[in-house]
């Protein structure tokens, strides 16, 4: 009796323990498997991902609100030169364009929203396979400049069409 009742409490025990393992809340490496940007300074941009003609076409239009640790990287299937303009965009963006081996070759600070039709466009001057927007002020806050070369994680599947 003695044996069978110790057996059940290592039993009960076990599940508890097995129970609260299960319901434990992800840290927030395991938690957070969106992409991300990284700045030179260690900054981290969690990323939306632009990658076929619709959701680069839409972008961040509409939106009246970005944090400042979020942002939308656009992908295009090869390198160009990409101007972006600011239709239907209600707040000011940093755009940061970004060249095949990830290093930064244009940075446009601060683009107002578009007030009026034809809303102006904003070339690089430079060929890039990305765009990254953020918040206006993100870039010089974290002294993103050209040549920085950046870090992406989880965005090496991302195939743009």
């Amino acid at each position: 009796m003695k044996r069978s009742s110790l057996l059940l409490a290592v039993l009960v025990l076990c599940a508890f323990q097995c129970e609260s393992k299960l319901n434990r809340a992800p840290t927030p490496a395991q938690a957070d498997n969106a992409p991300h940007v990284i700045f030179k300074d260690g900054f981290r941009v969690k990323v939306e991902v632009a990658a076929d003609d619709e959701n680069r076409a839409q972008g961040l239009m509409y939106r009246d609100h970005l944090a400042e640790d979020r942002g939308m990287i656009f992908v295009f299937p090869q390198m160009g030169e990409y101007a972006f303009w600011m239709k239907n965009t209600i707040i000011p963006l940093d755009m940061i364009w970004i060249d095949e081996s990830r290093k930064v070759v244009h940075v446009a600070h601060d683009v107002p929203p578009c007030q009026a039709d034809p809303c102006p466009s904003y070339p690089p001057g430079a060929n890039a396979k990305y765009v990254l927007e953020v918040g206006a002020g993100v870039a010089a806050k974290h002294h993103v400049a050209d040549g920085d070369v950046l870090t992406f994680e989880r965005l090496d599947n991302v195939t743009a069409r």
